[in-house]
């Protein structure tokens, strides 16, 4: 029976030493030099906080391999990491700090200067300093008490409000999604990953553990390549990546400039998955046009559900006007699909909340009872024993094959001209027109009117005339705004926030 994650990485380097565990553009280690980093940095943060661990120890590093060592000798000590992000503003980072009130930051001689700015008194490991050890027996020992209830890392969401929430996610609930991950792709020693995801985004936790649980290698794709589709499809060539998992933003980027017709990867790439936002049809037609022996798949789920808890293998053909599915639930996940009333959905095409049960849980944000207990609830259909669910606030249906279809975030519905509206329909229906890349409704309530950003300029009549074959009228927009680039947030989705500015 497994219990923490970290028997992965003792496993890993015992029967696969020098493998190749981890890449940047700076560096690379093997699985043995990946492991003796991590117990040297265990060995350094229980110099710092002896005890019984599970506490938490912000990491404070440039996306790196230096980062993912830091998260593994933070849970080698038994304590828990919570990553932030160098770039994140002053304001955000002590909001951070005020919730988890850590005593200890893992970073460099430079990081530390400007950690120093912020509102944290505490100690600092810094990372260059610490020497790798094969072994070390305090480090043992904390490891053996390690629980699969006890917390692996905090990650931090905005949220619709903007106020950062702290996600406590376990050994256990990582355990259990990383095992349906490599059985359900097929994951081996041989695979490669070519990481997009920031590693404080909950993206990051399907190529990071997967590659560890496997033996496989995980590229950190350089961030300058992004923009440049050609040299990026080079690259995942150059590095026989057979793996990516990104947002959708960044797999748009692709297809709109069409790079596939420079660079094969027929007999490169095997896997192709997506999450964190909606695919647009057409964008994925086009990956399925130059790369049809790929694998794709949708994953759908929050942070608070430790990634993703549904499914959709992508097995048949699709207009570029229809929404794509977000599956089923994921091996050992229960959904439930809520009305109003809390009462269960399901009958195709009637809307309910998605709501979420398992393994795959939180416990909940960080010191903040009254923002979990709003969230986590007790389930309305079991009134017989203690059983909690989340609720994502996100609005789906079924279809006629039993599918969830994804419709909106609550949030995201409007109430305009005396009808309810899911802005999510809208976006999928603009998305699917020619010549459109990407593109956002938000609603202006002060105006009563639906705006739509674009990546390109067009006329409101022009996209009107067209949206109105596929929309009732009182959804078409009020207000267009064309965009030459379209605001992307630090985890490549499009940014809404930076969309209200221009309403």
């Amino acid at each position: 029976m497994q219990v923490n994650v970290l028997e992965w990485l003792d496993r890993t380097a015992a029967q696969m030493p020098d493998r190749l565990a981890l890449w940047d553009e700076q560096e690379q280690m093997n699985y043995k030099e990946y492991r003796e980093k991590s117990m040297g940095l265990a060995k350094a943060v229980l110099s710092v906080l002896p005890g019984n661990g599970r506490r938490p120890v912000v990491v404070y590093l440039e996306k790196s391999i230096r980062v993912l060592a830091s998260f593994m000798g933070i849970a080698y000590s038994g304590n828990f990491y919570s990553p932030i992000d160098v770039d994140m503003p002053k304001q955000r980072v002590d909001k951070i700090l005020e919730v988890l009130q850590p005593e200890l930051v893992i970073t460099t001689k430079e990081g530390q200067k400007e950690f120093e700015k912020f509102d944290f008194s505490g100690k600092y490991i810094l990372y260059e300093e610490v020497e790798s050890l094969e072994e070390a027996p305090e480090v043992c020992r904390a490891a053996e008490n390690i629980l699969d209830t006890d917390l692996l890392y905090v990650l931090f969401t905005s949220g619709s409000t903007g106020t950062p929430k702290g996600v406590c996610i376990t050994h256990r609930s990582v355990i259990d999604y990383t095992d349906w991950v490599t059985h359900t792709f097929g994951i081996t020693a041989q695979d490669s990953f070519g990481n997009q995801a920031p590693f404080y985004f909950d993206n990051s936790i399907l190529d990071i553990y997967s590659a560890m649980a496997t033996g496989a290698a995980l590229y950190i794709v350089p961030k300058k390549l992004f923009p440049q589709p050609v040299r990026l499809l080079e690259w995942l060539k150059e590095n026989r990546i057979s793996t990516i998992f990104w947002v959708p933003s960044a797999l748009m980027v692709v297809s709109k400039l069409k790079a596939f017709r420079n660079v094969d990867l027929t007999d490169t790439l095997k896997r192709v998955l997506f999450c964190g936002e909606v695919m647009p049809n057409k964008q994925l037609n086009l990956w399925r046009k130059y790369l049809p022996e790929v694998v794709y798949a949708n994953l759908y789920g929050p942070t608070e559900i430790t990634d993703a808890c549904t499914y959709y293998l992508v097995d048949r053909e699709f207009g570029d006007e229809e929404s794509l599915p977000i599956g089923i639930p994921m091996r050992n996940t229960q959904i439930y699909v809520l009305d109003e009333q809390d009462r269960l959905v399901t009958t195709p095409h009637v809307v309910g909340e998605l709501c979420v049960r398992g393994t795959c849980l939180s416990t909940g944000y960080y010191n903040n009872p009254e923002k979990t207990a709003a969230a986590f609830v007790q389930n309305p259909l079991n009134g017989a024993y203690e059983e909690k669910i989340y609720r994502t606030g996100d609005l789906v249906e079924y279809n006629e094959r039993g599918e969830l279809l994804y419709l909106s975030r609550k949030d995201f519905q409007i109430k305009h001209m005396g009808h309810r509206i899911e802005l999510g329909e809208i976006e999928t229906a603009v998305a699917s027109l020619p010549e459109i890349t990407m593109c956002c409704c938000l609603y202006d309530e002060k105006k009563s009117r639906i705006v739509l950003f674009l990546d390109r300029e067009m006329a409101r009549e022009e996209i009107n005339g067209q949206l109105e074959k596929m929309i009732p009228e009182y959804m078409l927009p009020g207000k267009l705004v064309c965009m030459e680039t379209m605001p992307l947030n630090a985890n490549g989705k499009i940014d809404r926030v930076k969309l209200k500015e221009y309403l």
